[in-house]
């Protein structure tokens, strides 16, 4: 096993250590939120009062996200890092959600039962050890034609957007966790893991051949294009 994926195993307890200042890091990222609803919006969930998934919800601002733009929405929270999903349950405009703590690769294991009309999974597939086995497990969770949403960053296919997330990452992401958190173990590990990634190109392939279907990738703005993308799928 390589170091990342070792790496890998310990992302929920790095997670736990800087959720307090989590959000105060983030918010200093243009263009975070706004992005974040761009995916949101693009499960395209037609349903009157859908049921939706946010995987990897980390502090809530993904379920938030979903809480905008299907306001009729039940909404189920998972994540790995109780840390987290406490700052998440804190928050007054979530208090209906029903956040579980968990493993995403298996939502069942951890109780979230299906089926779903959409599921939404922000910064997460790149963290998981076993994205294949998690694929076909979100694909089971989803309804016939349910759609499904990952936002995340993919440099890969790009030597420039490559050189980018380099300069952000050294410049603004590693020093802002040092002054937000006074450590920038998970920040350091969020620049690897992105440089380990899947191209854009790659992650849709993964994707049809976990049984997905219409795949398509559409763009963010600001500093985040070509960095951050939608990667739209839905169950046939």
């Amino acid at each position: 096993m390589s170091s990342l994926q070792q790496r890998k195993r310990s992302v929920p307890r790095a997670f736990d250590r800087v959720a307090p200042t989590y959000d105060r890091l983030t918010g200093l990222n243009p263009g975070y939120h706004r992005n974040l609803l761009r995916s949101a919006e693009r499960l395209s969930v037609t349903a009157s009062r859908p049921r939706l998934l946010d995987l990897c919800c980390g502090t809530g601002a993904s379920t938030e996200a979903l809480r905008a733009a299907f306001p009729d929405a039940t909404l189920v929270g998972l994540d790995a890092s109780e840390g987290m999903l406490a700052q998440a349950r804190d928050k007054a405009a979530l208090r209906h959600v029903d956040f579980v703590l968990g493993d995403a690769t298996d939502p069942a294991a951890a109780g979230v039962e299906g089926p779903f009309d959409g599921i939404l999974m922000a910064y997460g597939i790149r963290n998981l050890p076993e994205p294949d086995r998690a694929l076909a497990n979100l694909r089971a969770l989803l309804r016939p034609g349910g759609s499904v949403v990952f936002h995340e960053y993919s440099v890969a296919d790009s030597r420039v957007r490559r050189f980018v997330w380099d300069a952000v990452c050294w410049s603004v992401i590693v020093p802002g966790g040092l002054l937000t958190a006074r450590s920038a173990e998970i920040y350091r590990y969020l620049h690897a893991s992105v440089r380990d990634f899947d191209g854009a190109t790659a992650f849709e392939a993964r994707l049809r051949r976990a049984g997905f279907v219409d795949v398509w990738t559409g763009a963010m703005d600001g500093w985040q294009r070509g960095i951050v993308h939608s990667f739209v799928a839905r169950a046939p």
